[in-house]
């Protein structure tokens, strides 16, 4: 998940690419809630939103509108800050997120395609993510299954970064998932705020914008001019190839509840043999995220398997065979131990 137009960023990997948010378009029956300006208002003996209807209104916020802001993600005692221009004109998006906190870093996207521009080793990255989702990461799997797996609970509203928010507590059914609070612009959507949510309840990692200008003068053109400066930078382009991990050799034992397969690709050449090549297989419950990242065994790099955690991204690894797993995603540790013990090579 991710706050505004920002996809989640891990603190030791602040200014990576990000995505944006779009414009609400939930689609409510007939009198059932009514639209003013943007804002949910219900009359007498109607029933609330559901999280669905709220998570279309979160990840729907930004199509139409550009801001401009300064993000921050905190997770203990570390703390990492960006600044964000976003802009989207209903079909294309553009954003500029340059990184206040570690190494000078600038990202800039322009729908799949994103460019991140390092100045000190002079080095761009290029490439295309296409896994990567909005907030909320609502995935439209089959049957669209959120609600089994969370509810909702409304907290009333509160202020941030000068803006009246909608206040939502996304409560998880199992301890298979985090939970989150989430501050929502009361006119238009946005996310302003979220914090992650262990199972006690206490906040693991928490990002919002410190400052937040809406319907700022945002140009796409001039995104556009400055994605295309790269005089004086290496390009790299990393290969990336679609592929499924069966044809990899990969399956699961045993599904884990309420994640569905949602891509997988190899890194390297497209024609290397199965199970030679590193693969990256993802999952998603529609909000929460895991990545099965696997890779020959080398001796010399793989010698401790263990777990760690950065804020609410913890990450597992594991020998398997001639083989080495590497499972991470913003869930708790047991989820990721529930795929590395369903993992299984086919040959």
């Amino acid at each position: 998940m991710s706050v505004g137009g920002v996809h989640r960023l891990s603190v030791r990997a602040l200014g990576r690419p990000v995505v944006g948010l779009a414009l609400w378009a939930a689609l409510v029956a007939p009198g059932a809630i009514a639209q003013s300006a943007g804002v949910f208002t219900t009359g007498p003996g109607t029933p609330p939103p559901s999280l669905n209807q709220w998570l279309d209104r979160l990840q729907e916020a930004s199509r139409r509108r550009a801001y401009i802001g300064t993000f921050v993600v905190s997770a203990g005692s570390a703390m990492s800050a960006s600044k964000i221009w976003h802009v989207c004109d209903g079909t294309q998006q553009m954003e500029r997120i340059d990184s206040l906190t570690g190494t000078a870093r600038t990202t800039l996207r322009k729908n799949d395609e994103v460019l991140t521009l390092v100045p000190e080793s002079r080095v761009a990255w290029a490439e295309k993510r296409q896994a990567l989702r909005p907030f909320p990461d609502q995935i439209k799997t089959p049957g669209n299954a959120i609600e089994e797996h969370y509810t909702l609970r409304m907290l009333g509203v509160e202020r941030v970064a000068g803006f009246d928010a909608d206040v939502l507590h996304i409560q998880p059914r199992d301890a298979l998932r985090f939970g989150y609070r989430v501050w929502s612009e009361k006119q238009t959507g946005l996310t302003v705020k979220m914090q992650t949510l262990d199972g006690q309840g206490q906040v693991i990692e928490q990002m919002v914008f410190s400052e937040l200008q809406l319907d700022a003068p945002v140009k796409m053109e001039t995104l556009a001019r400055q994605m295309a400066k790269t005089q004086g930078y290496k390009i790299l382009r990393p290969q990336l190839n679609s592929t499924t991990a069966e044809a990899q050799g990969w399956r699961l034992k045993q599904d884990v509840p309420g994640f569905l397969p949602m891509s997988s690709h190899t890194r390297g050449d497209p024609a290397a043999a199965p199970g030679t090549v590193p693969m990256q297989w993802v999952f998603s419950d529609g909000l929460s995220s895991v990545s099965l990242f696997v890779e020959p065994y080398d001796a010399q790099r793989h010698r401790r398997e263990g777990a760690s955690a950065v804020g609410a991204t913890h990450s597992l690894t594991k020998r398997l065979g001639d083989h080495w797993l590497t499972a991470m995603g913003e869930v708790p540790p047991a989820t990721l131990r529930e795929f590395a013990q369903s993992l299984e090579r086919l040959r």
